[in-house]
């Protein structure tokens, strides 16, 4: 009687890997823009999520299917502080990815499935990293903050990132210094319904042009007015050149930038209290925060 081979644990393990590519590849597309090469994948029949931060700001789009065949796409909506984009595309009958909203822990092995003129593209690391919620440096909302141990090539931003099962956790994209980070699914799932019904996220606007400046006399430090939109909240609310903003609702401008996170979607139409330095008086000033046009 012939014995079995033994099993051979790190073929097997390659074996699975190729699984689980071969599993989700059919979904996952190569993204093309101005002077630009990434991916994306089939997130609803006819809608294709992508990273913003990778798609060009000008020209034309195009996706290429798995297989290799290259079809115009249009944009349906992007969002700059979640670098999530949404592309259309004339073929309904591709093959939605699941998105799954699990948890993820420091440790886990992950896989980034990209893909490249047609065909997949593989990197596997593991999670270095995961927290709850933050705020992007755009002021976007995410739901979670996933780091990745991986070595992502250019054109795999936004693609798949895959847990040790094979299923999508969220979209591997490029944080700041290069790092590699997932926007979870549940903030792509948000994101993106939003942006197939309205075309973009609101966002909040005050109409004033913003500077930081240190406080004399203090460690403190503000946001100086540099320009007023005079069609704008800042400017119906009596604000005016030179005014140095140094709370918001009571809470110290510690960075602009910090102040610009405060203007997200949910700002829209509230009414905020803006503590504000004059000609050495301090001023407290309400301000109902507008929705930013788009460009």
């Amino acid at each position: 009687m012939t014995q079995a081979a033994p099993s051979n644990p790190i073929q097997d393990l390659s074996a699975a890997f190729t699984g689980l590519v071969a599993k989700v590849a059919p979904g996952v597309v190569s993204v093309h823009s101005h002077r630009s090469r990434s991916s994306g994948f089939v997130w609803r029949p006819g809608l294709i999520v992508t990273a913003d931060e990778a798609l060009s700001e000008e020209g034309e789009f195009s996706v290429t299917l798995p297989g290799g065949n290259t079809v115009a796409a249009q944009l349906a909506g992007r969002d700059s502080t979640t670098d999530v984009a949404l592309l259309r595309v004339d073929h309904a009958d591709l093959q939605p990815v699941l998105l799954e909203a699990l948890p993820v822990a420091a440790g886990a092995l992950v896989m980034a499935v990209g893909a490249e003129d047609g065909t997949p593209t593989v990197a596997v690391g593991v999670v270095s990293r995961a927290v709850g919620p933050w705020r992007s440096l755009r002021g976007g909302e995410i739901e979670a903050r996933i780091e990745l141990d991986l070595r992502l090539r250019q054109s795999a931003e936004g693609g798949l990132t895959l847990n040790a099962l094979g299923q999508a956790i969220g979209m591997a994209v490029f944080g700041p210094r290069r790092r590699v980070l997932v926007i979870p699914s549940a903030t792509i799932e948000r994101v993106a319904a939003k942006l197939e019904h309205f075309g973009r996220i609101a966002r909040g606007y005050i109409g004033l042009g913003l500077q930081p400046v240190a406080i004399e006399g203090g460690d403190e430090s503000g946001a100086m007015v540099m320009s007023v939109d005079p069609q704008g909240p800042g400017a119906a609310a009596g604000i005016y050149q030179g005014d140095v903003i140094v709370t918001w609702n009571s809470e110290p401008i510690r960075h602009v930038h910090s102040l610009l996170r405060a203007l997200g979607p949910d700002s829209v139409g509230q009414t905020v209290t803006l503590g504000l330095r004059r000609a050495g008086e301090t001023k407290q000033v309400p301000l109902t925060v507008a929705e930013r046009c788009a460009a």
